[in-house]
């Protein structure tokens, strides 16, 4: 089908986790292109490598034929409606629409998760997670957001949005990634959601490929000055 999906770094990126993802969970072939992250700068090889496939510059960015789309919600919302048969969305109306509510949740919300807790597979950033939750009461008002919308999901043994998995769950792991970095505080009642994520297939992948690109970028990197051994 010749779709081809334009990643950053495996340890760093977040948005291109999420569709990255939905396509290995629901099986669908595609090409991946790795572009690595440097300092961002408008002259630097990734943003003259990225501007070359989209304006914006950014990934991820998917190819089909002539289409080219970036961000990570457009993506899916596109590879969703190109296999209406897969059921990326939650088949049931109510999840459906609940799904859709969280991705944009996620995609527009979570400010001091985002800035003070970069994703960081390799590292173990546990010392600096026990500093940051004592002293930022936004970044736990974050976490008990999270927490909480992962306890509403309709089963204990499920997804977010029901028995199967989806774009929903896609939008979370990359969250779940800097939980455990950072040794953020998961309660009882979500474990299991969190070790289900965890023992997906996919995320092994993704997981073992991000350490072994022994790639430190500086400027993702405010806690290290070099990779760990």
């Amino acid at each position: 089908m010749a779709l081809d999906l334009y990643i950053g770094n495996k340890n760093y990126s977040t948005w291109s986790l999420r569709p990255w993802m939905v396509l290995k969970v629901f099986n669908i072939e595609f090409n991946e292109h790795w572009i690595q992250f440097d300092d961002f700068s408008a002259d630097g090889a990734f943003k003259q490598y990225a501007r070359a496939i989209h304006p914006t510059a950014t990934v991820p960015i998917l190819r089909h034929h002539d289409l080219v789309i970036s961000d990570s919600l457009a993506i899916c919302e596109y590879l969703a409606e190109l296999f209406p048969d897969l059921a990326l969305w939650p088949a049931q109306r109510d999840q459906r629409a609940r799904a859709r509510s969280i991705c944009a949740e996620m995609h527009s919300r979570f400010t001091q998760l985002r800035q003070l807790c970069p994703m960081n597979i390799e590292a173990d950033l546990s010392h600096i997670g026990q500093q940051l939750w004592k002293s930022h009461p936004a970044l736990r008002e974050d976490v008990k957001r999270i927490q909480d919308i992962w306890a509403e999901r309709p089963h204990a043994d499920g997804f977010l949005c029901g028995a199967a998995w989806s774009i929903a769950d896609a939008f979370y792991a990359p969250v779940i990634m800097r939980f455990l970095s950072y040794d953020l505080p998961i309660s009882s009642k979500n474990q299991a959601y969190v070790d289900r994520i965890l023992n997906l297939e996919a995320t092994q992948i993704w997981m073992n490929e991000a350490r072994q690109e022994h790639c430190f970028v500086a400027i993702d990197e405010p806690y290290r000055t070099q990779a760990e051994p």
